[in-house]
């Protein structure tokens, strides 16, 4: 009876149906048994066997597990947990990195694809804190110092960054990958660069160039919202950590262009790289900037007078730091000048380099007057040298009269030197019309004081008799 009795009492359990029971039923699409046919064809396309169910079932957790999102900064969030996390995206970032297994599950395996995608929005897709406006401290950081701000779930974070990186470099069947890589996720990824940590800037920078060379429908679109960031930044807000980040990448797309140049490329020259030399900011991005511009002019040379006066119309007068860096990529320009453009820059360069040459800041004029050693400067000065010698010559000896720094004044010495050793005959004809001027200004000077000096004596006259 008391066997019966509990009999009756103990309800029939239900069966569990486990996630390893959905991979073996015949109704789901990776079941090997039902499924063997295709996942035999796709298999023996990408060279990797199908997986184990329990396989299955263990990248899925953690994907599952990865897509949440620690913070770092929440005290209720456990350090264990974060590590965890941190071991499962090297688990998974192992798997990926074998080749069959990334083309098995990239090739075969959508669903996985959707679910990973699904993982690595949920942690890159993240509000930024606002952008630390760098033209305020850009005189006294060094430039690798420049929106250096670490973040804090960067450990998380950068393997992140390395699946997606090892997923987009995939290039055995990128129509899958298309229907992921969309312009809303490059639109994100766009908004990502505004980070304040270097590395993921960087990282980022090789995903989006990885994503432009392998995916041709995408370009278009990644020249687009580029040409929108570089324009906000120049005519609305000065304020964007990725504009470094971003030319690195306009200055591969510009290595890849055709020759010669689409209209639409040359725009792109004018109407965006040019008025990047505005901001006060440019420290940040010069040496980006210069290779773009470099590349412009070693792709077609005619652009070269343009280039030139685009710079010299963004010239700043009261910015010294940014008048050095000026000087420096005006002389990378002139390094690749050919002989034909010389006579189309050397008047309105070399006048804009005198009045450098003059400047009471030492950095500046220093720099001016080490790019008198660069030959190339001198073969363009010396395709326009009737015009330009007077001026140079004045510069130099208003240099060594009225400067007050003594190593500019040694340096205009030497420039001197250089100039008398080259044309002696010149350069005295240039001072005796220089000398000549300064006393027939003198004269005038003299003639003019006089004239008010009597005109003052009359009107005290005048005054003195009608009282």
């Amino acid at each position: 009876m008391g066997a019966q009795r509990k009999a009756n009492i103990t309800s029939p359990k239900k069966p569990h149906f486990s996630l390893k029971d959905f991979f073996r039923s015949k109704d789901s699409p990776f079941n090997t048994n039902v499924n063997k046919s295709t996942l035999a064809s796709s298999s023996s396309s990408s060279n990797s066997p199908s997986l184990e169910p329990q396989e299955h079932e263990d990248l899925l957790s953690i994907i599952s597990y990865c897509t949440f999102v620690f913070n770092f900064t929440d005290p209720r969030e456990s350090p264990t947990q974060q590590h965890h996390k941190r071991l499962k995206l090297l688990n998974l970032l192992s798997y990926l990195k074998t080749p069959k297994n990334k083309n098995y599950l990239i090739l075969v395996e959508p669903y996985f694809l959707h679910n990973l995608f699904t993982m690595l929005s949920s942690n890159l897709f993240r509000p930024l804190p606002p952008p630390f406006n760098t033209t305020t401290l850009i005189n006294f950081l060094p430039d690798e110092d420049l929106t250096a701000t670490p973040t804090l779930d960067w450990p998380h974070l950068h393997l992140v960054y390395e699946i997606l990186l090892t997923v987009v470099s995939n290039q055995t069947n990128t129509d899958v990958l298309t229907e992921y890589i969309t312009p809303c996720f490059l639109f994100n990824l766009r908004i990502i660069f505004q980070s304040e940590d270097p590395r993921e800037r960087d990282i980022l920078k090789n995903i989006v160039h990885k994503i432009y060379a392998i995916f041709p429908t995408q370009r278009s679109f990644i020249r687009k919202t580029t040409k929108d960031v570089f324009l906000r930044y120049v005519y609305e807000s000065d304020r964007h950590s990725g504009i470094g980040e971003m030319l690195e990448i306009w200055g591969s797309i510009i290595n890849g262009f055709v020759i010669p140049l689409k209209e639409e490329h040359k725009v792109f020259l004018t109407r965006v790289l040019i008025p990047l030399h505005k901001p006060k900011g440019m420290q940040a991005y010069y040496r980006q900037l210069t290779y773009c511009m470099s590349k412009f002019v070693m792709k077609e040379p005619k652009l070269a007078e343009l280039a030139v006066k685009g710079i010299l119309r963004h010239w700043s007068t009261t910015n010294c730091p940014k008048e050095v860096l000026l000087i420096g990529e005006i002389e990378a320009l002139v390094e690749i000048l050919k002989p034909e453009e010389y006579t189309k820059v050397a008047v309105p360069l070399c006048t804009q380099i005198i009045k450098c040459l003059n400047n009471l800041n030492t950095h500046v004029a220093e720099r001016a007057l080490y790019l008198w050693n660069n030959e190339q400067f001198w073969k363009m000065v010396w395709e326009q040298v009737e015009e330009v010698f007077p001026m140079i010559v004045e510069a130099v000896e208003r240099n060594l009269d009225r400067h007050w720094s003594s190593s500019v004044r040694q340096l205009t010495q030497n420039v001197k030197i250089m100039l008398e050793e080259t044309e002696p005959e010149l350069y005295s004809k240039c001072l005796f019309t220089m000398e000549f001027r300064e006393l027939a200004a003198v004269d005038r000077e003299t003639r003019r004081r006089e004239k008010w000096e009597r005109i003052e004596i009359v009107a005290a006259r005048n005054l003195g008799a009608s009282n």
